[in-house]
């Protein structure tokens, strides 16, 4: 079997891949960033076997980095394991070692609260707005048994630190963004947080995304002062999202001042960025993204080193049902330091209408089904795919 093209098409800020090959197989990817970042990688695998995957990703893998720049290289890792599910006639879980899990635990990414003024961005930062969406996400019929929400400089307009008036020295309405918090910025943010548990209680986990940007003692603070609260993690509370480099020794000394589980990862690029977190015990939780870190086999790996040291897992996730499926099939395979992947995608009711081959609804009681059926076990619905691609775009044409 041989590679003959590698095609794109873009659907909102995503862009999904198709690689074709001369005996009529073709594997599905997605990518994170524009088309124009992809397609020039056809050339370098062009007439290569997809099924030896290695292989193949051993020619392009040294091209990518830390997000957005990996996104690229794992859309095409996610459409060869496709292809090689889909020739063996087996899904991709038993081509990375078979189910360790039979369903796999999603978790749903709630952002801040409820707007209550669309005119004001800052309205979904307070308390109230945040007890709000608790509740409403509580009613989802997907029965989400851990919410995250956004406090500190995560988020929108700077987030939800910035909307507090003195909360924070150095910050600015950009992101990432950096800055030293103050007592009233703590106050506000454990304020929220209180919000939500008093909705959630016991019957829900709660996780809170941070950051990135806060100082270390800042971070410090806060970790501490959320332990009363019970929390999955803490995540990213000195560098993350679209930070180009970590720093283990910094969260080394957060892990270690609390007792506030600490999580990082999204944005790290390949194994190698994962081991100094992991060997230090820098985190308590990994979360590298399919998406960025170079693909579900990379992932997979990082999920076997963290278990070696203790460290749990919780990939972040946010995208379309493509890269969705490939992370069941990833997390289906993983040790049981799993805990669960990101779901960001509750508010686009026609989000899982673009794939069939699935049962539906594809979340039920906060998991999904690990399929049977070969590669990732998904065919787009071209019709309704026609409907949300871009302007001016076509169908793989």
């Amino acid at each position: 079997m041989k590679i003959t093209d590698l095609k794109a098409i873009t659907l909102g800020r995503v862009s999904i891949i198709r690689i074709d090959t001369d005996e009529g197989i073709y594997g599905y990817g997605e990518a994170h960033c524009p088309k124009q970042q992809v397609i020039p990688l056809k050339r370098f695998i062009l007439g290569e076997d997809p099924t030896n995957v290695e292989k193949v990703m051993k020619k392009i893998r040294f091209r990518g980095a830390f997000k957005p720049f990996g996104s690229q290289i794992s859309a095409i890792e996610i459409a060869l394991w496709d292809i090689a599910g889909k020739a063996a006639g087996l899904p991709v879980c038993k081509l990375l070692g078979g189910k360790v899990r039979d369903k796999v635990r999603v978790y749903c990414d709630c952002g801040a609260g409820v707007l209550w003024d669309p005119d004001d961005p800052t309205s979904a930062y307070s308390p109230e707005a945040y007890a709000e969406k608790a509740r409403r996400r509580m009613k989802m019929p997907q029965g989400f048994t851990i919410l995250k929400f956004d406090i500190g400089f995560h988020g929108s307009h700077g987030g939800q630190l910035l909307s507090v008036h003195g909360g924070s020295y150095e910050a600015e309405d950009l992101y990432p963004t950096k800055g030293h918090v103050t007592e009233r910025g703590l106050k506000a943010e454990i304020a929220c947080v209180e919000a939500i548990k008093d909705v959630l209680g016991d019957k829900i986990g709660l996780a809170v995304d941070c950051g990135p940007g806060q100082s270390l003692p800042s971070a410090i603070k806060l970790a501490k002062a959320l332990e009363p609260f019970n929390l999955l993690w803490a995540e990213d509370l000195l560098t993350g999202d679209y930070t180009p480099y970590t720093d283990p020794e910094a969260y080394r000394i957060l892990t270690s001042s609390t007792v506030t589980p600490i999580l990082t990862g999204e944005q790290i690029y390949l194994r190698h960025g994962f081991r100094d977190l992991i060997e230090q015990h820098a985190v308590d939780i990994v979360a590298p993204d399919i998406c960025d870190v170079g693909g579900l086999a990379e992932a997979k790996w990082i999920a076997e080193f963290a278990d070696l040291y203790g460290l749990l897992i919780a990939p972040h996730n946010v995208g379309l049902p493509i890269v969705f499926m490939a992370n069941v099939h990833a997390a289906a395979a993983m040790p049981q330091n799993f805990i669960a992947f990101e779901f960001h995608s509750v508010d686009i009711p026609w989000w899982e209408d673009i794939v069939k081959g699935l049962e539906k609804p594809m979340i039920k009681d906060g998991f999904v089904n690990v399929p049977d059926s070969p590669g990732l076990g998904i065919e787009l619905n071209e019709k309704v795919m026609r409907k949300h691609l871009s302007e001016g775009e076509k169908y793989f044409e």
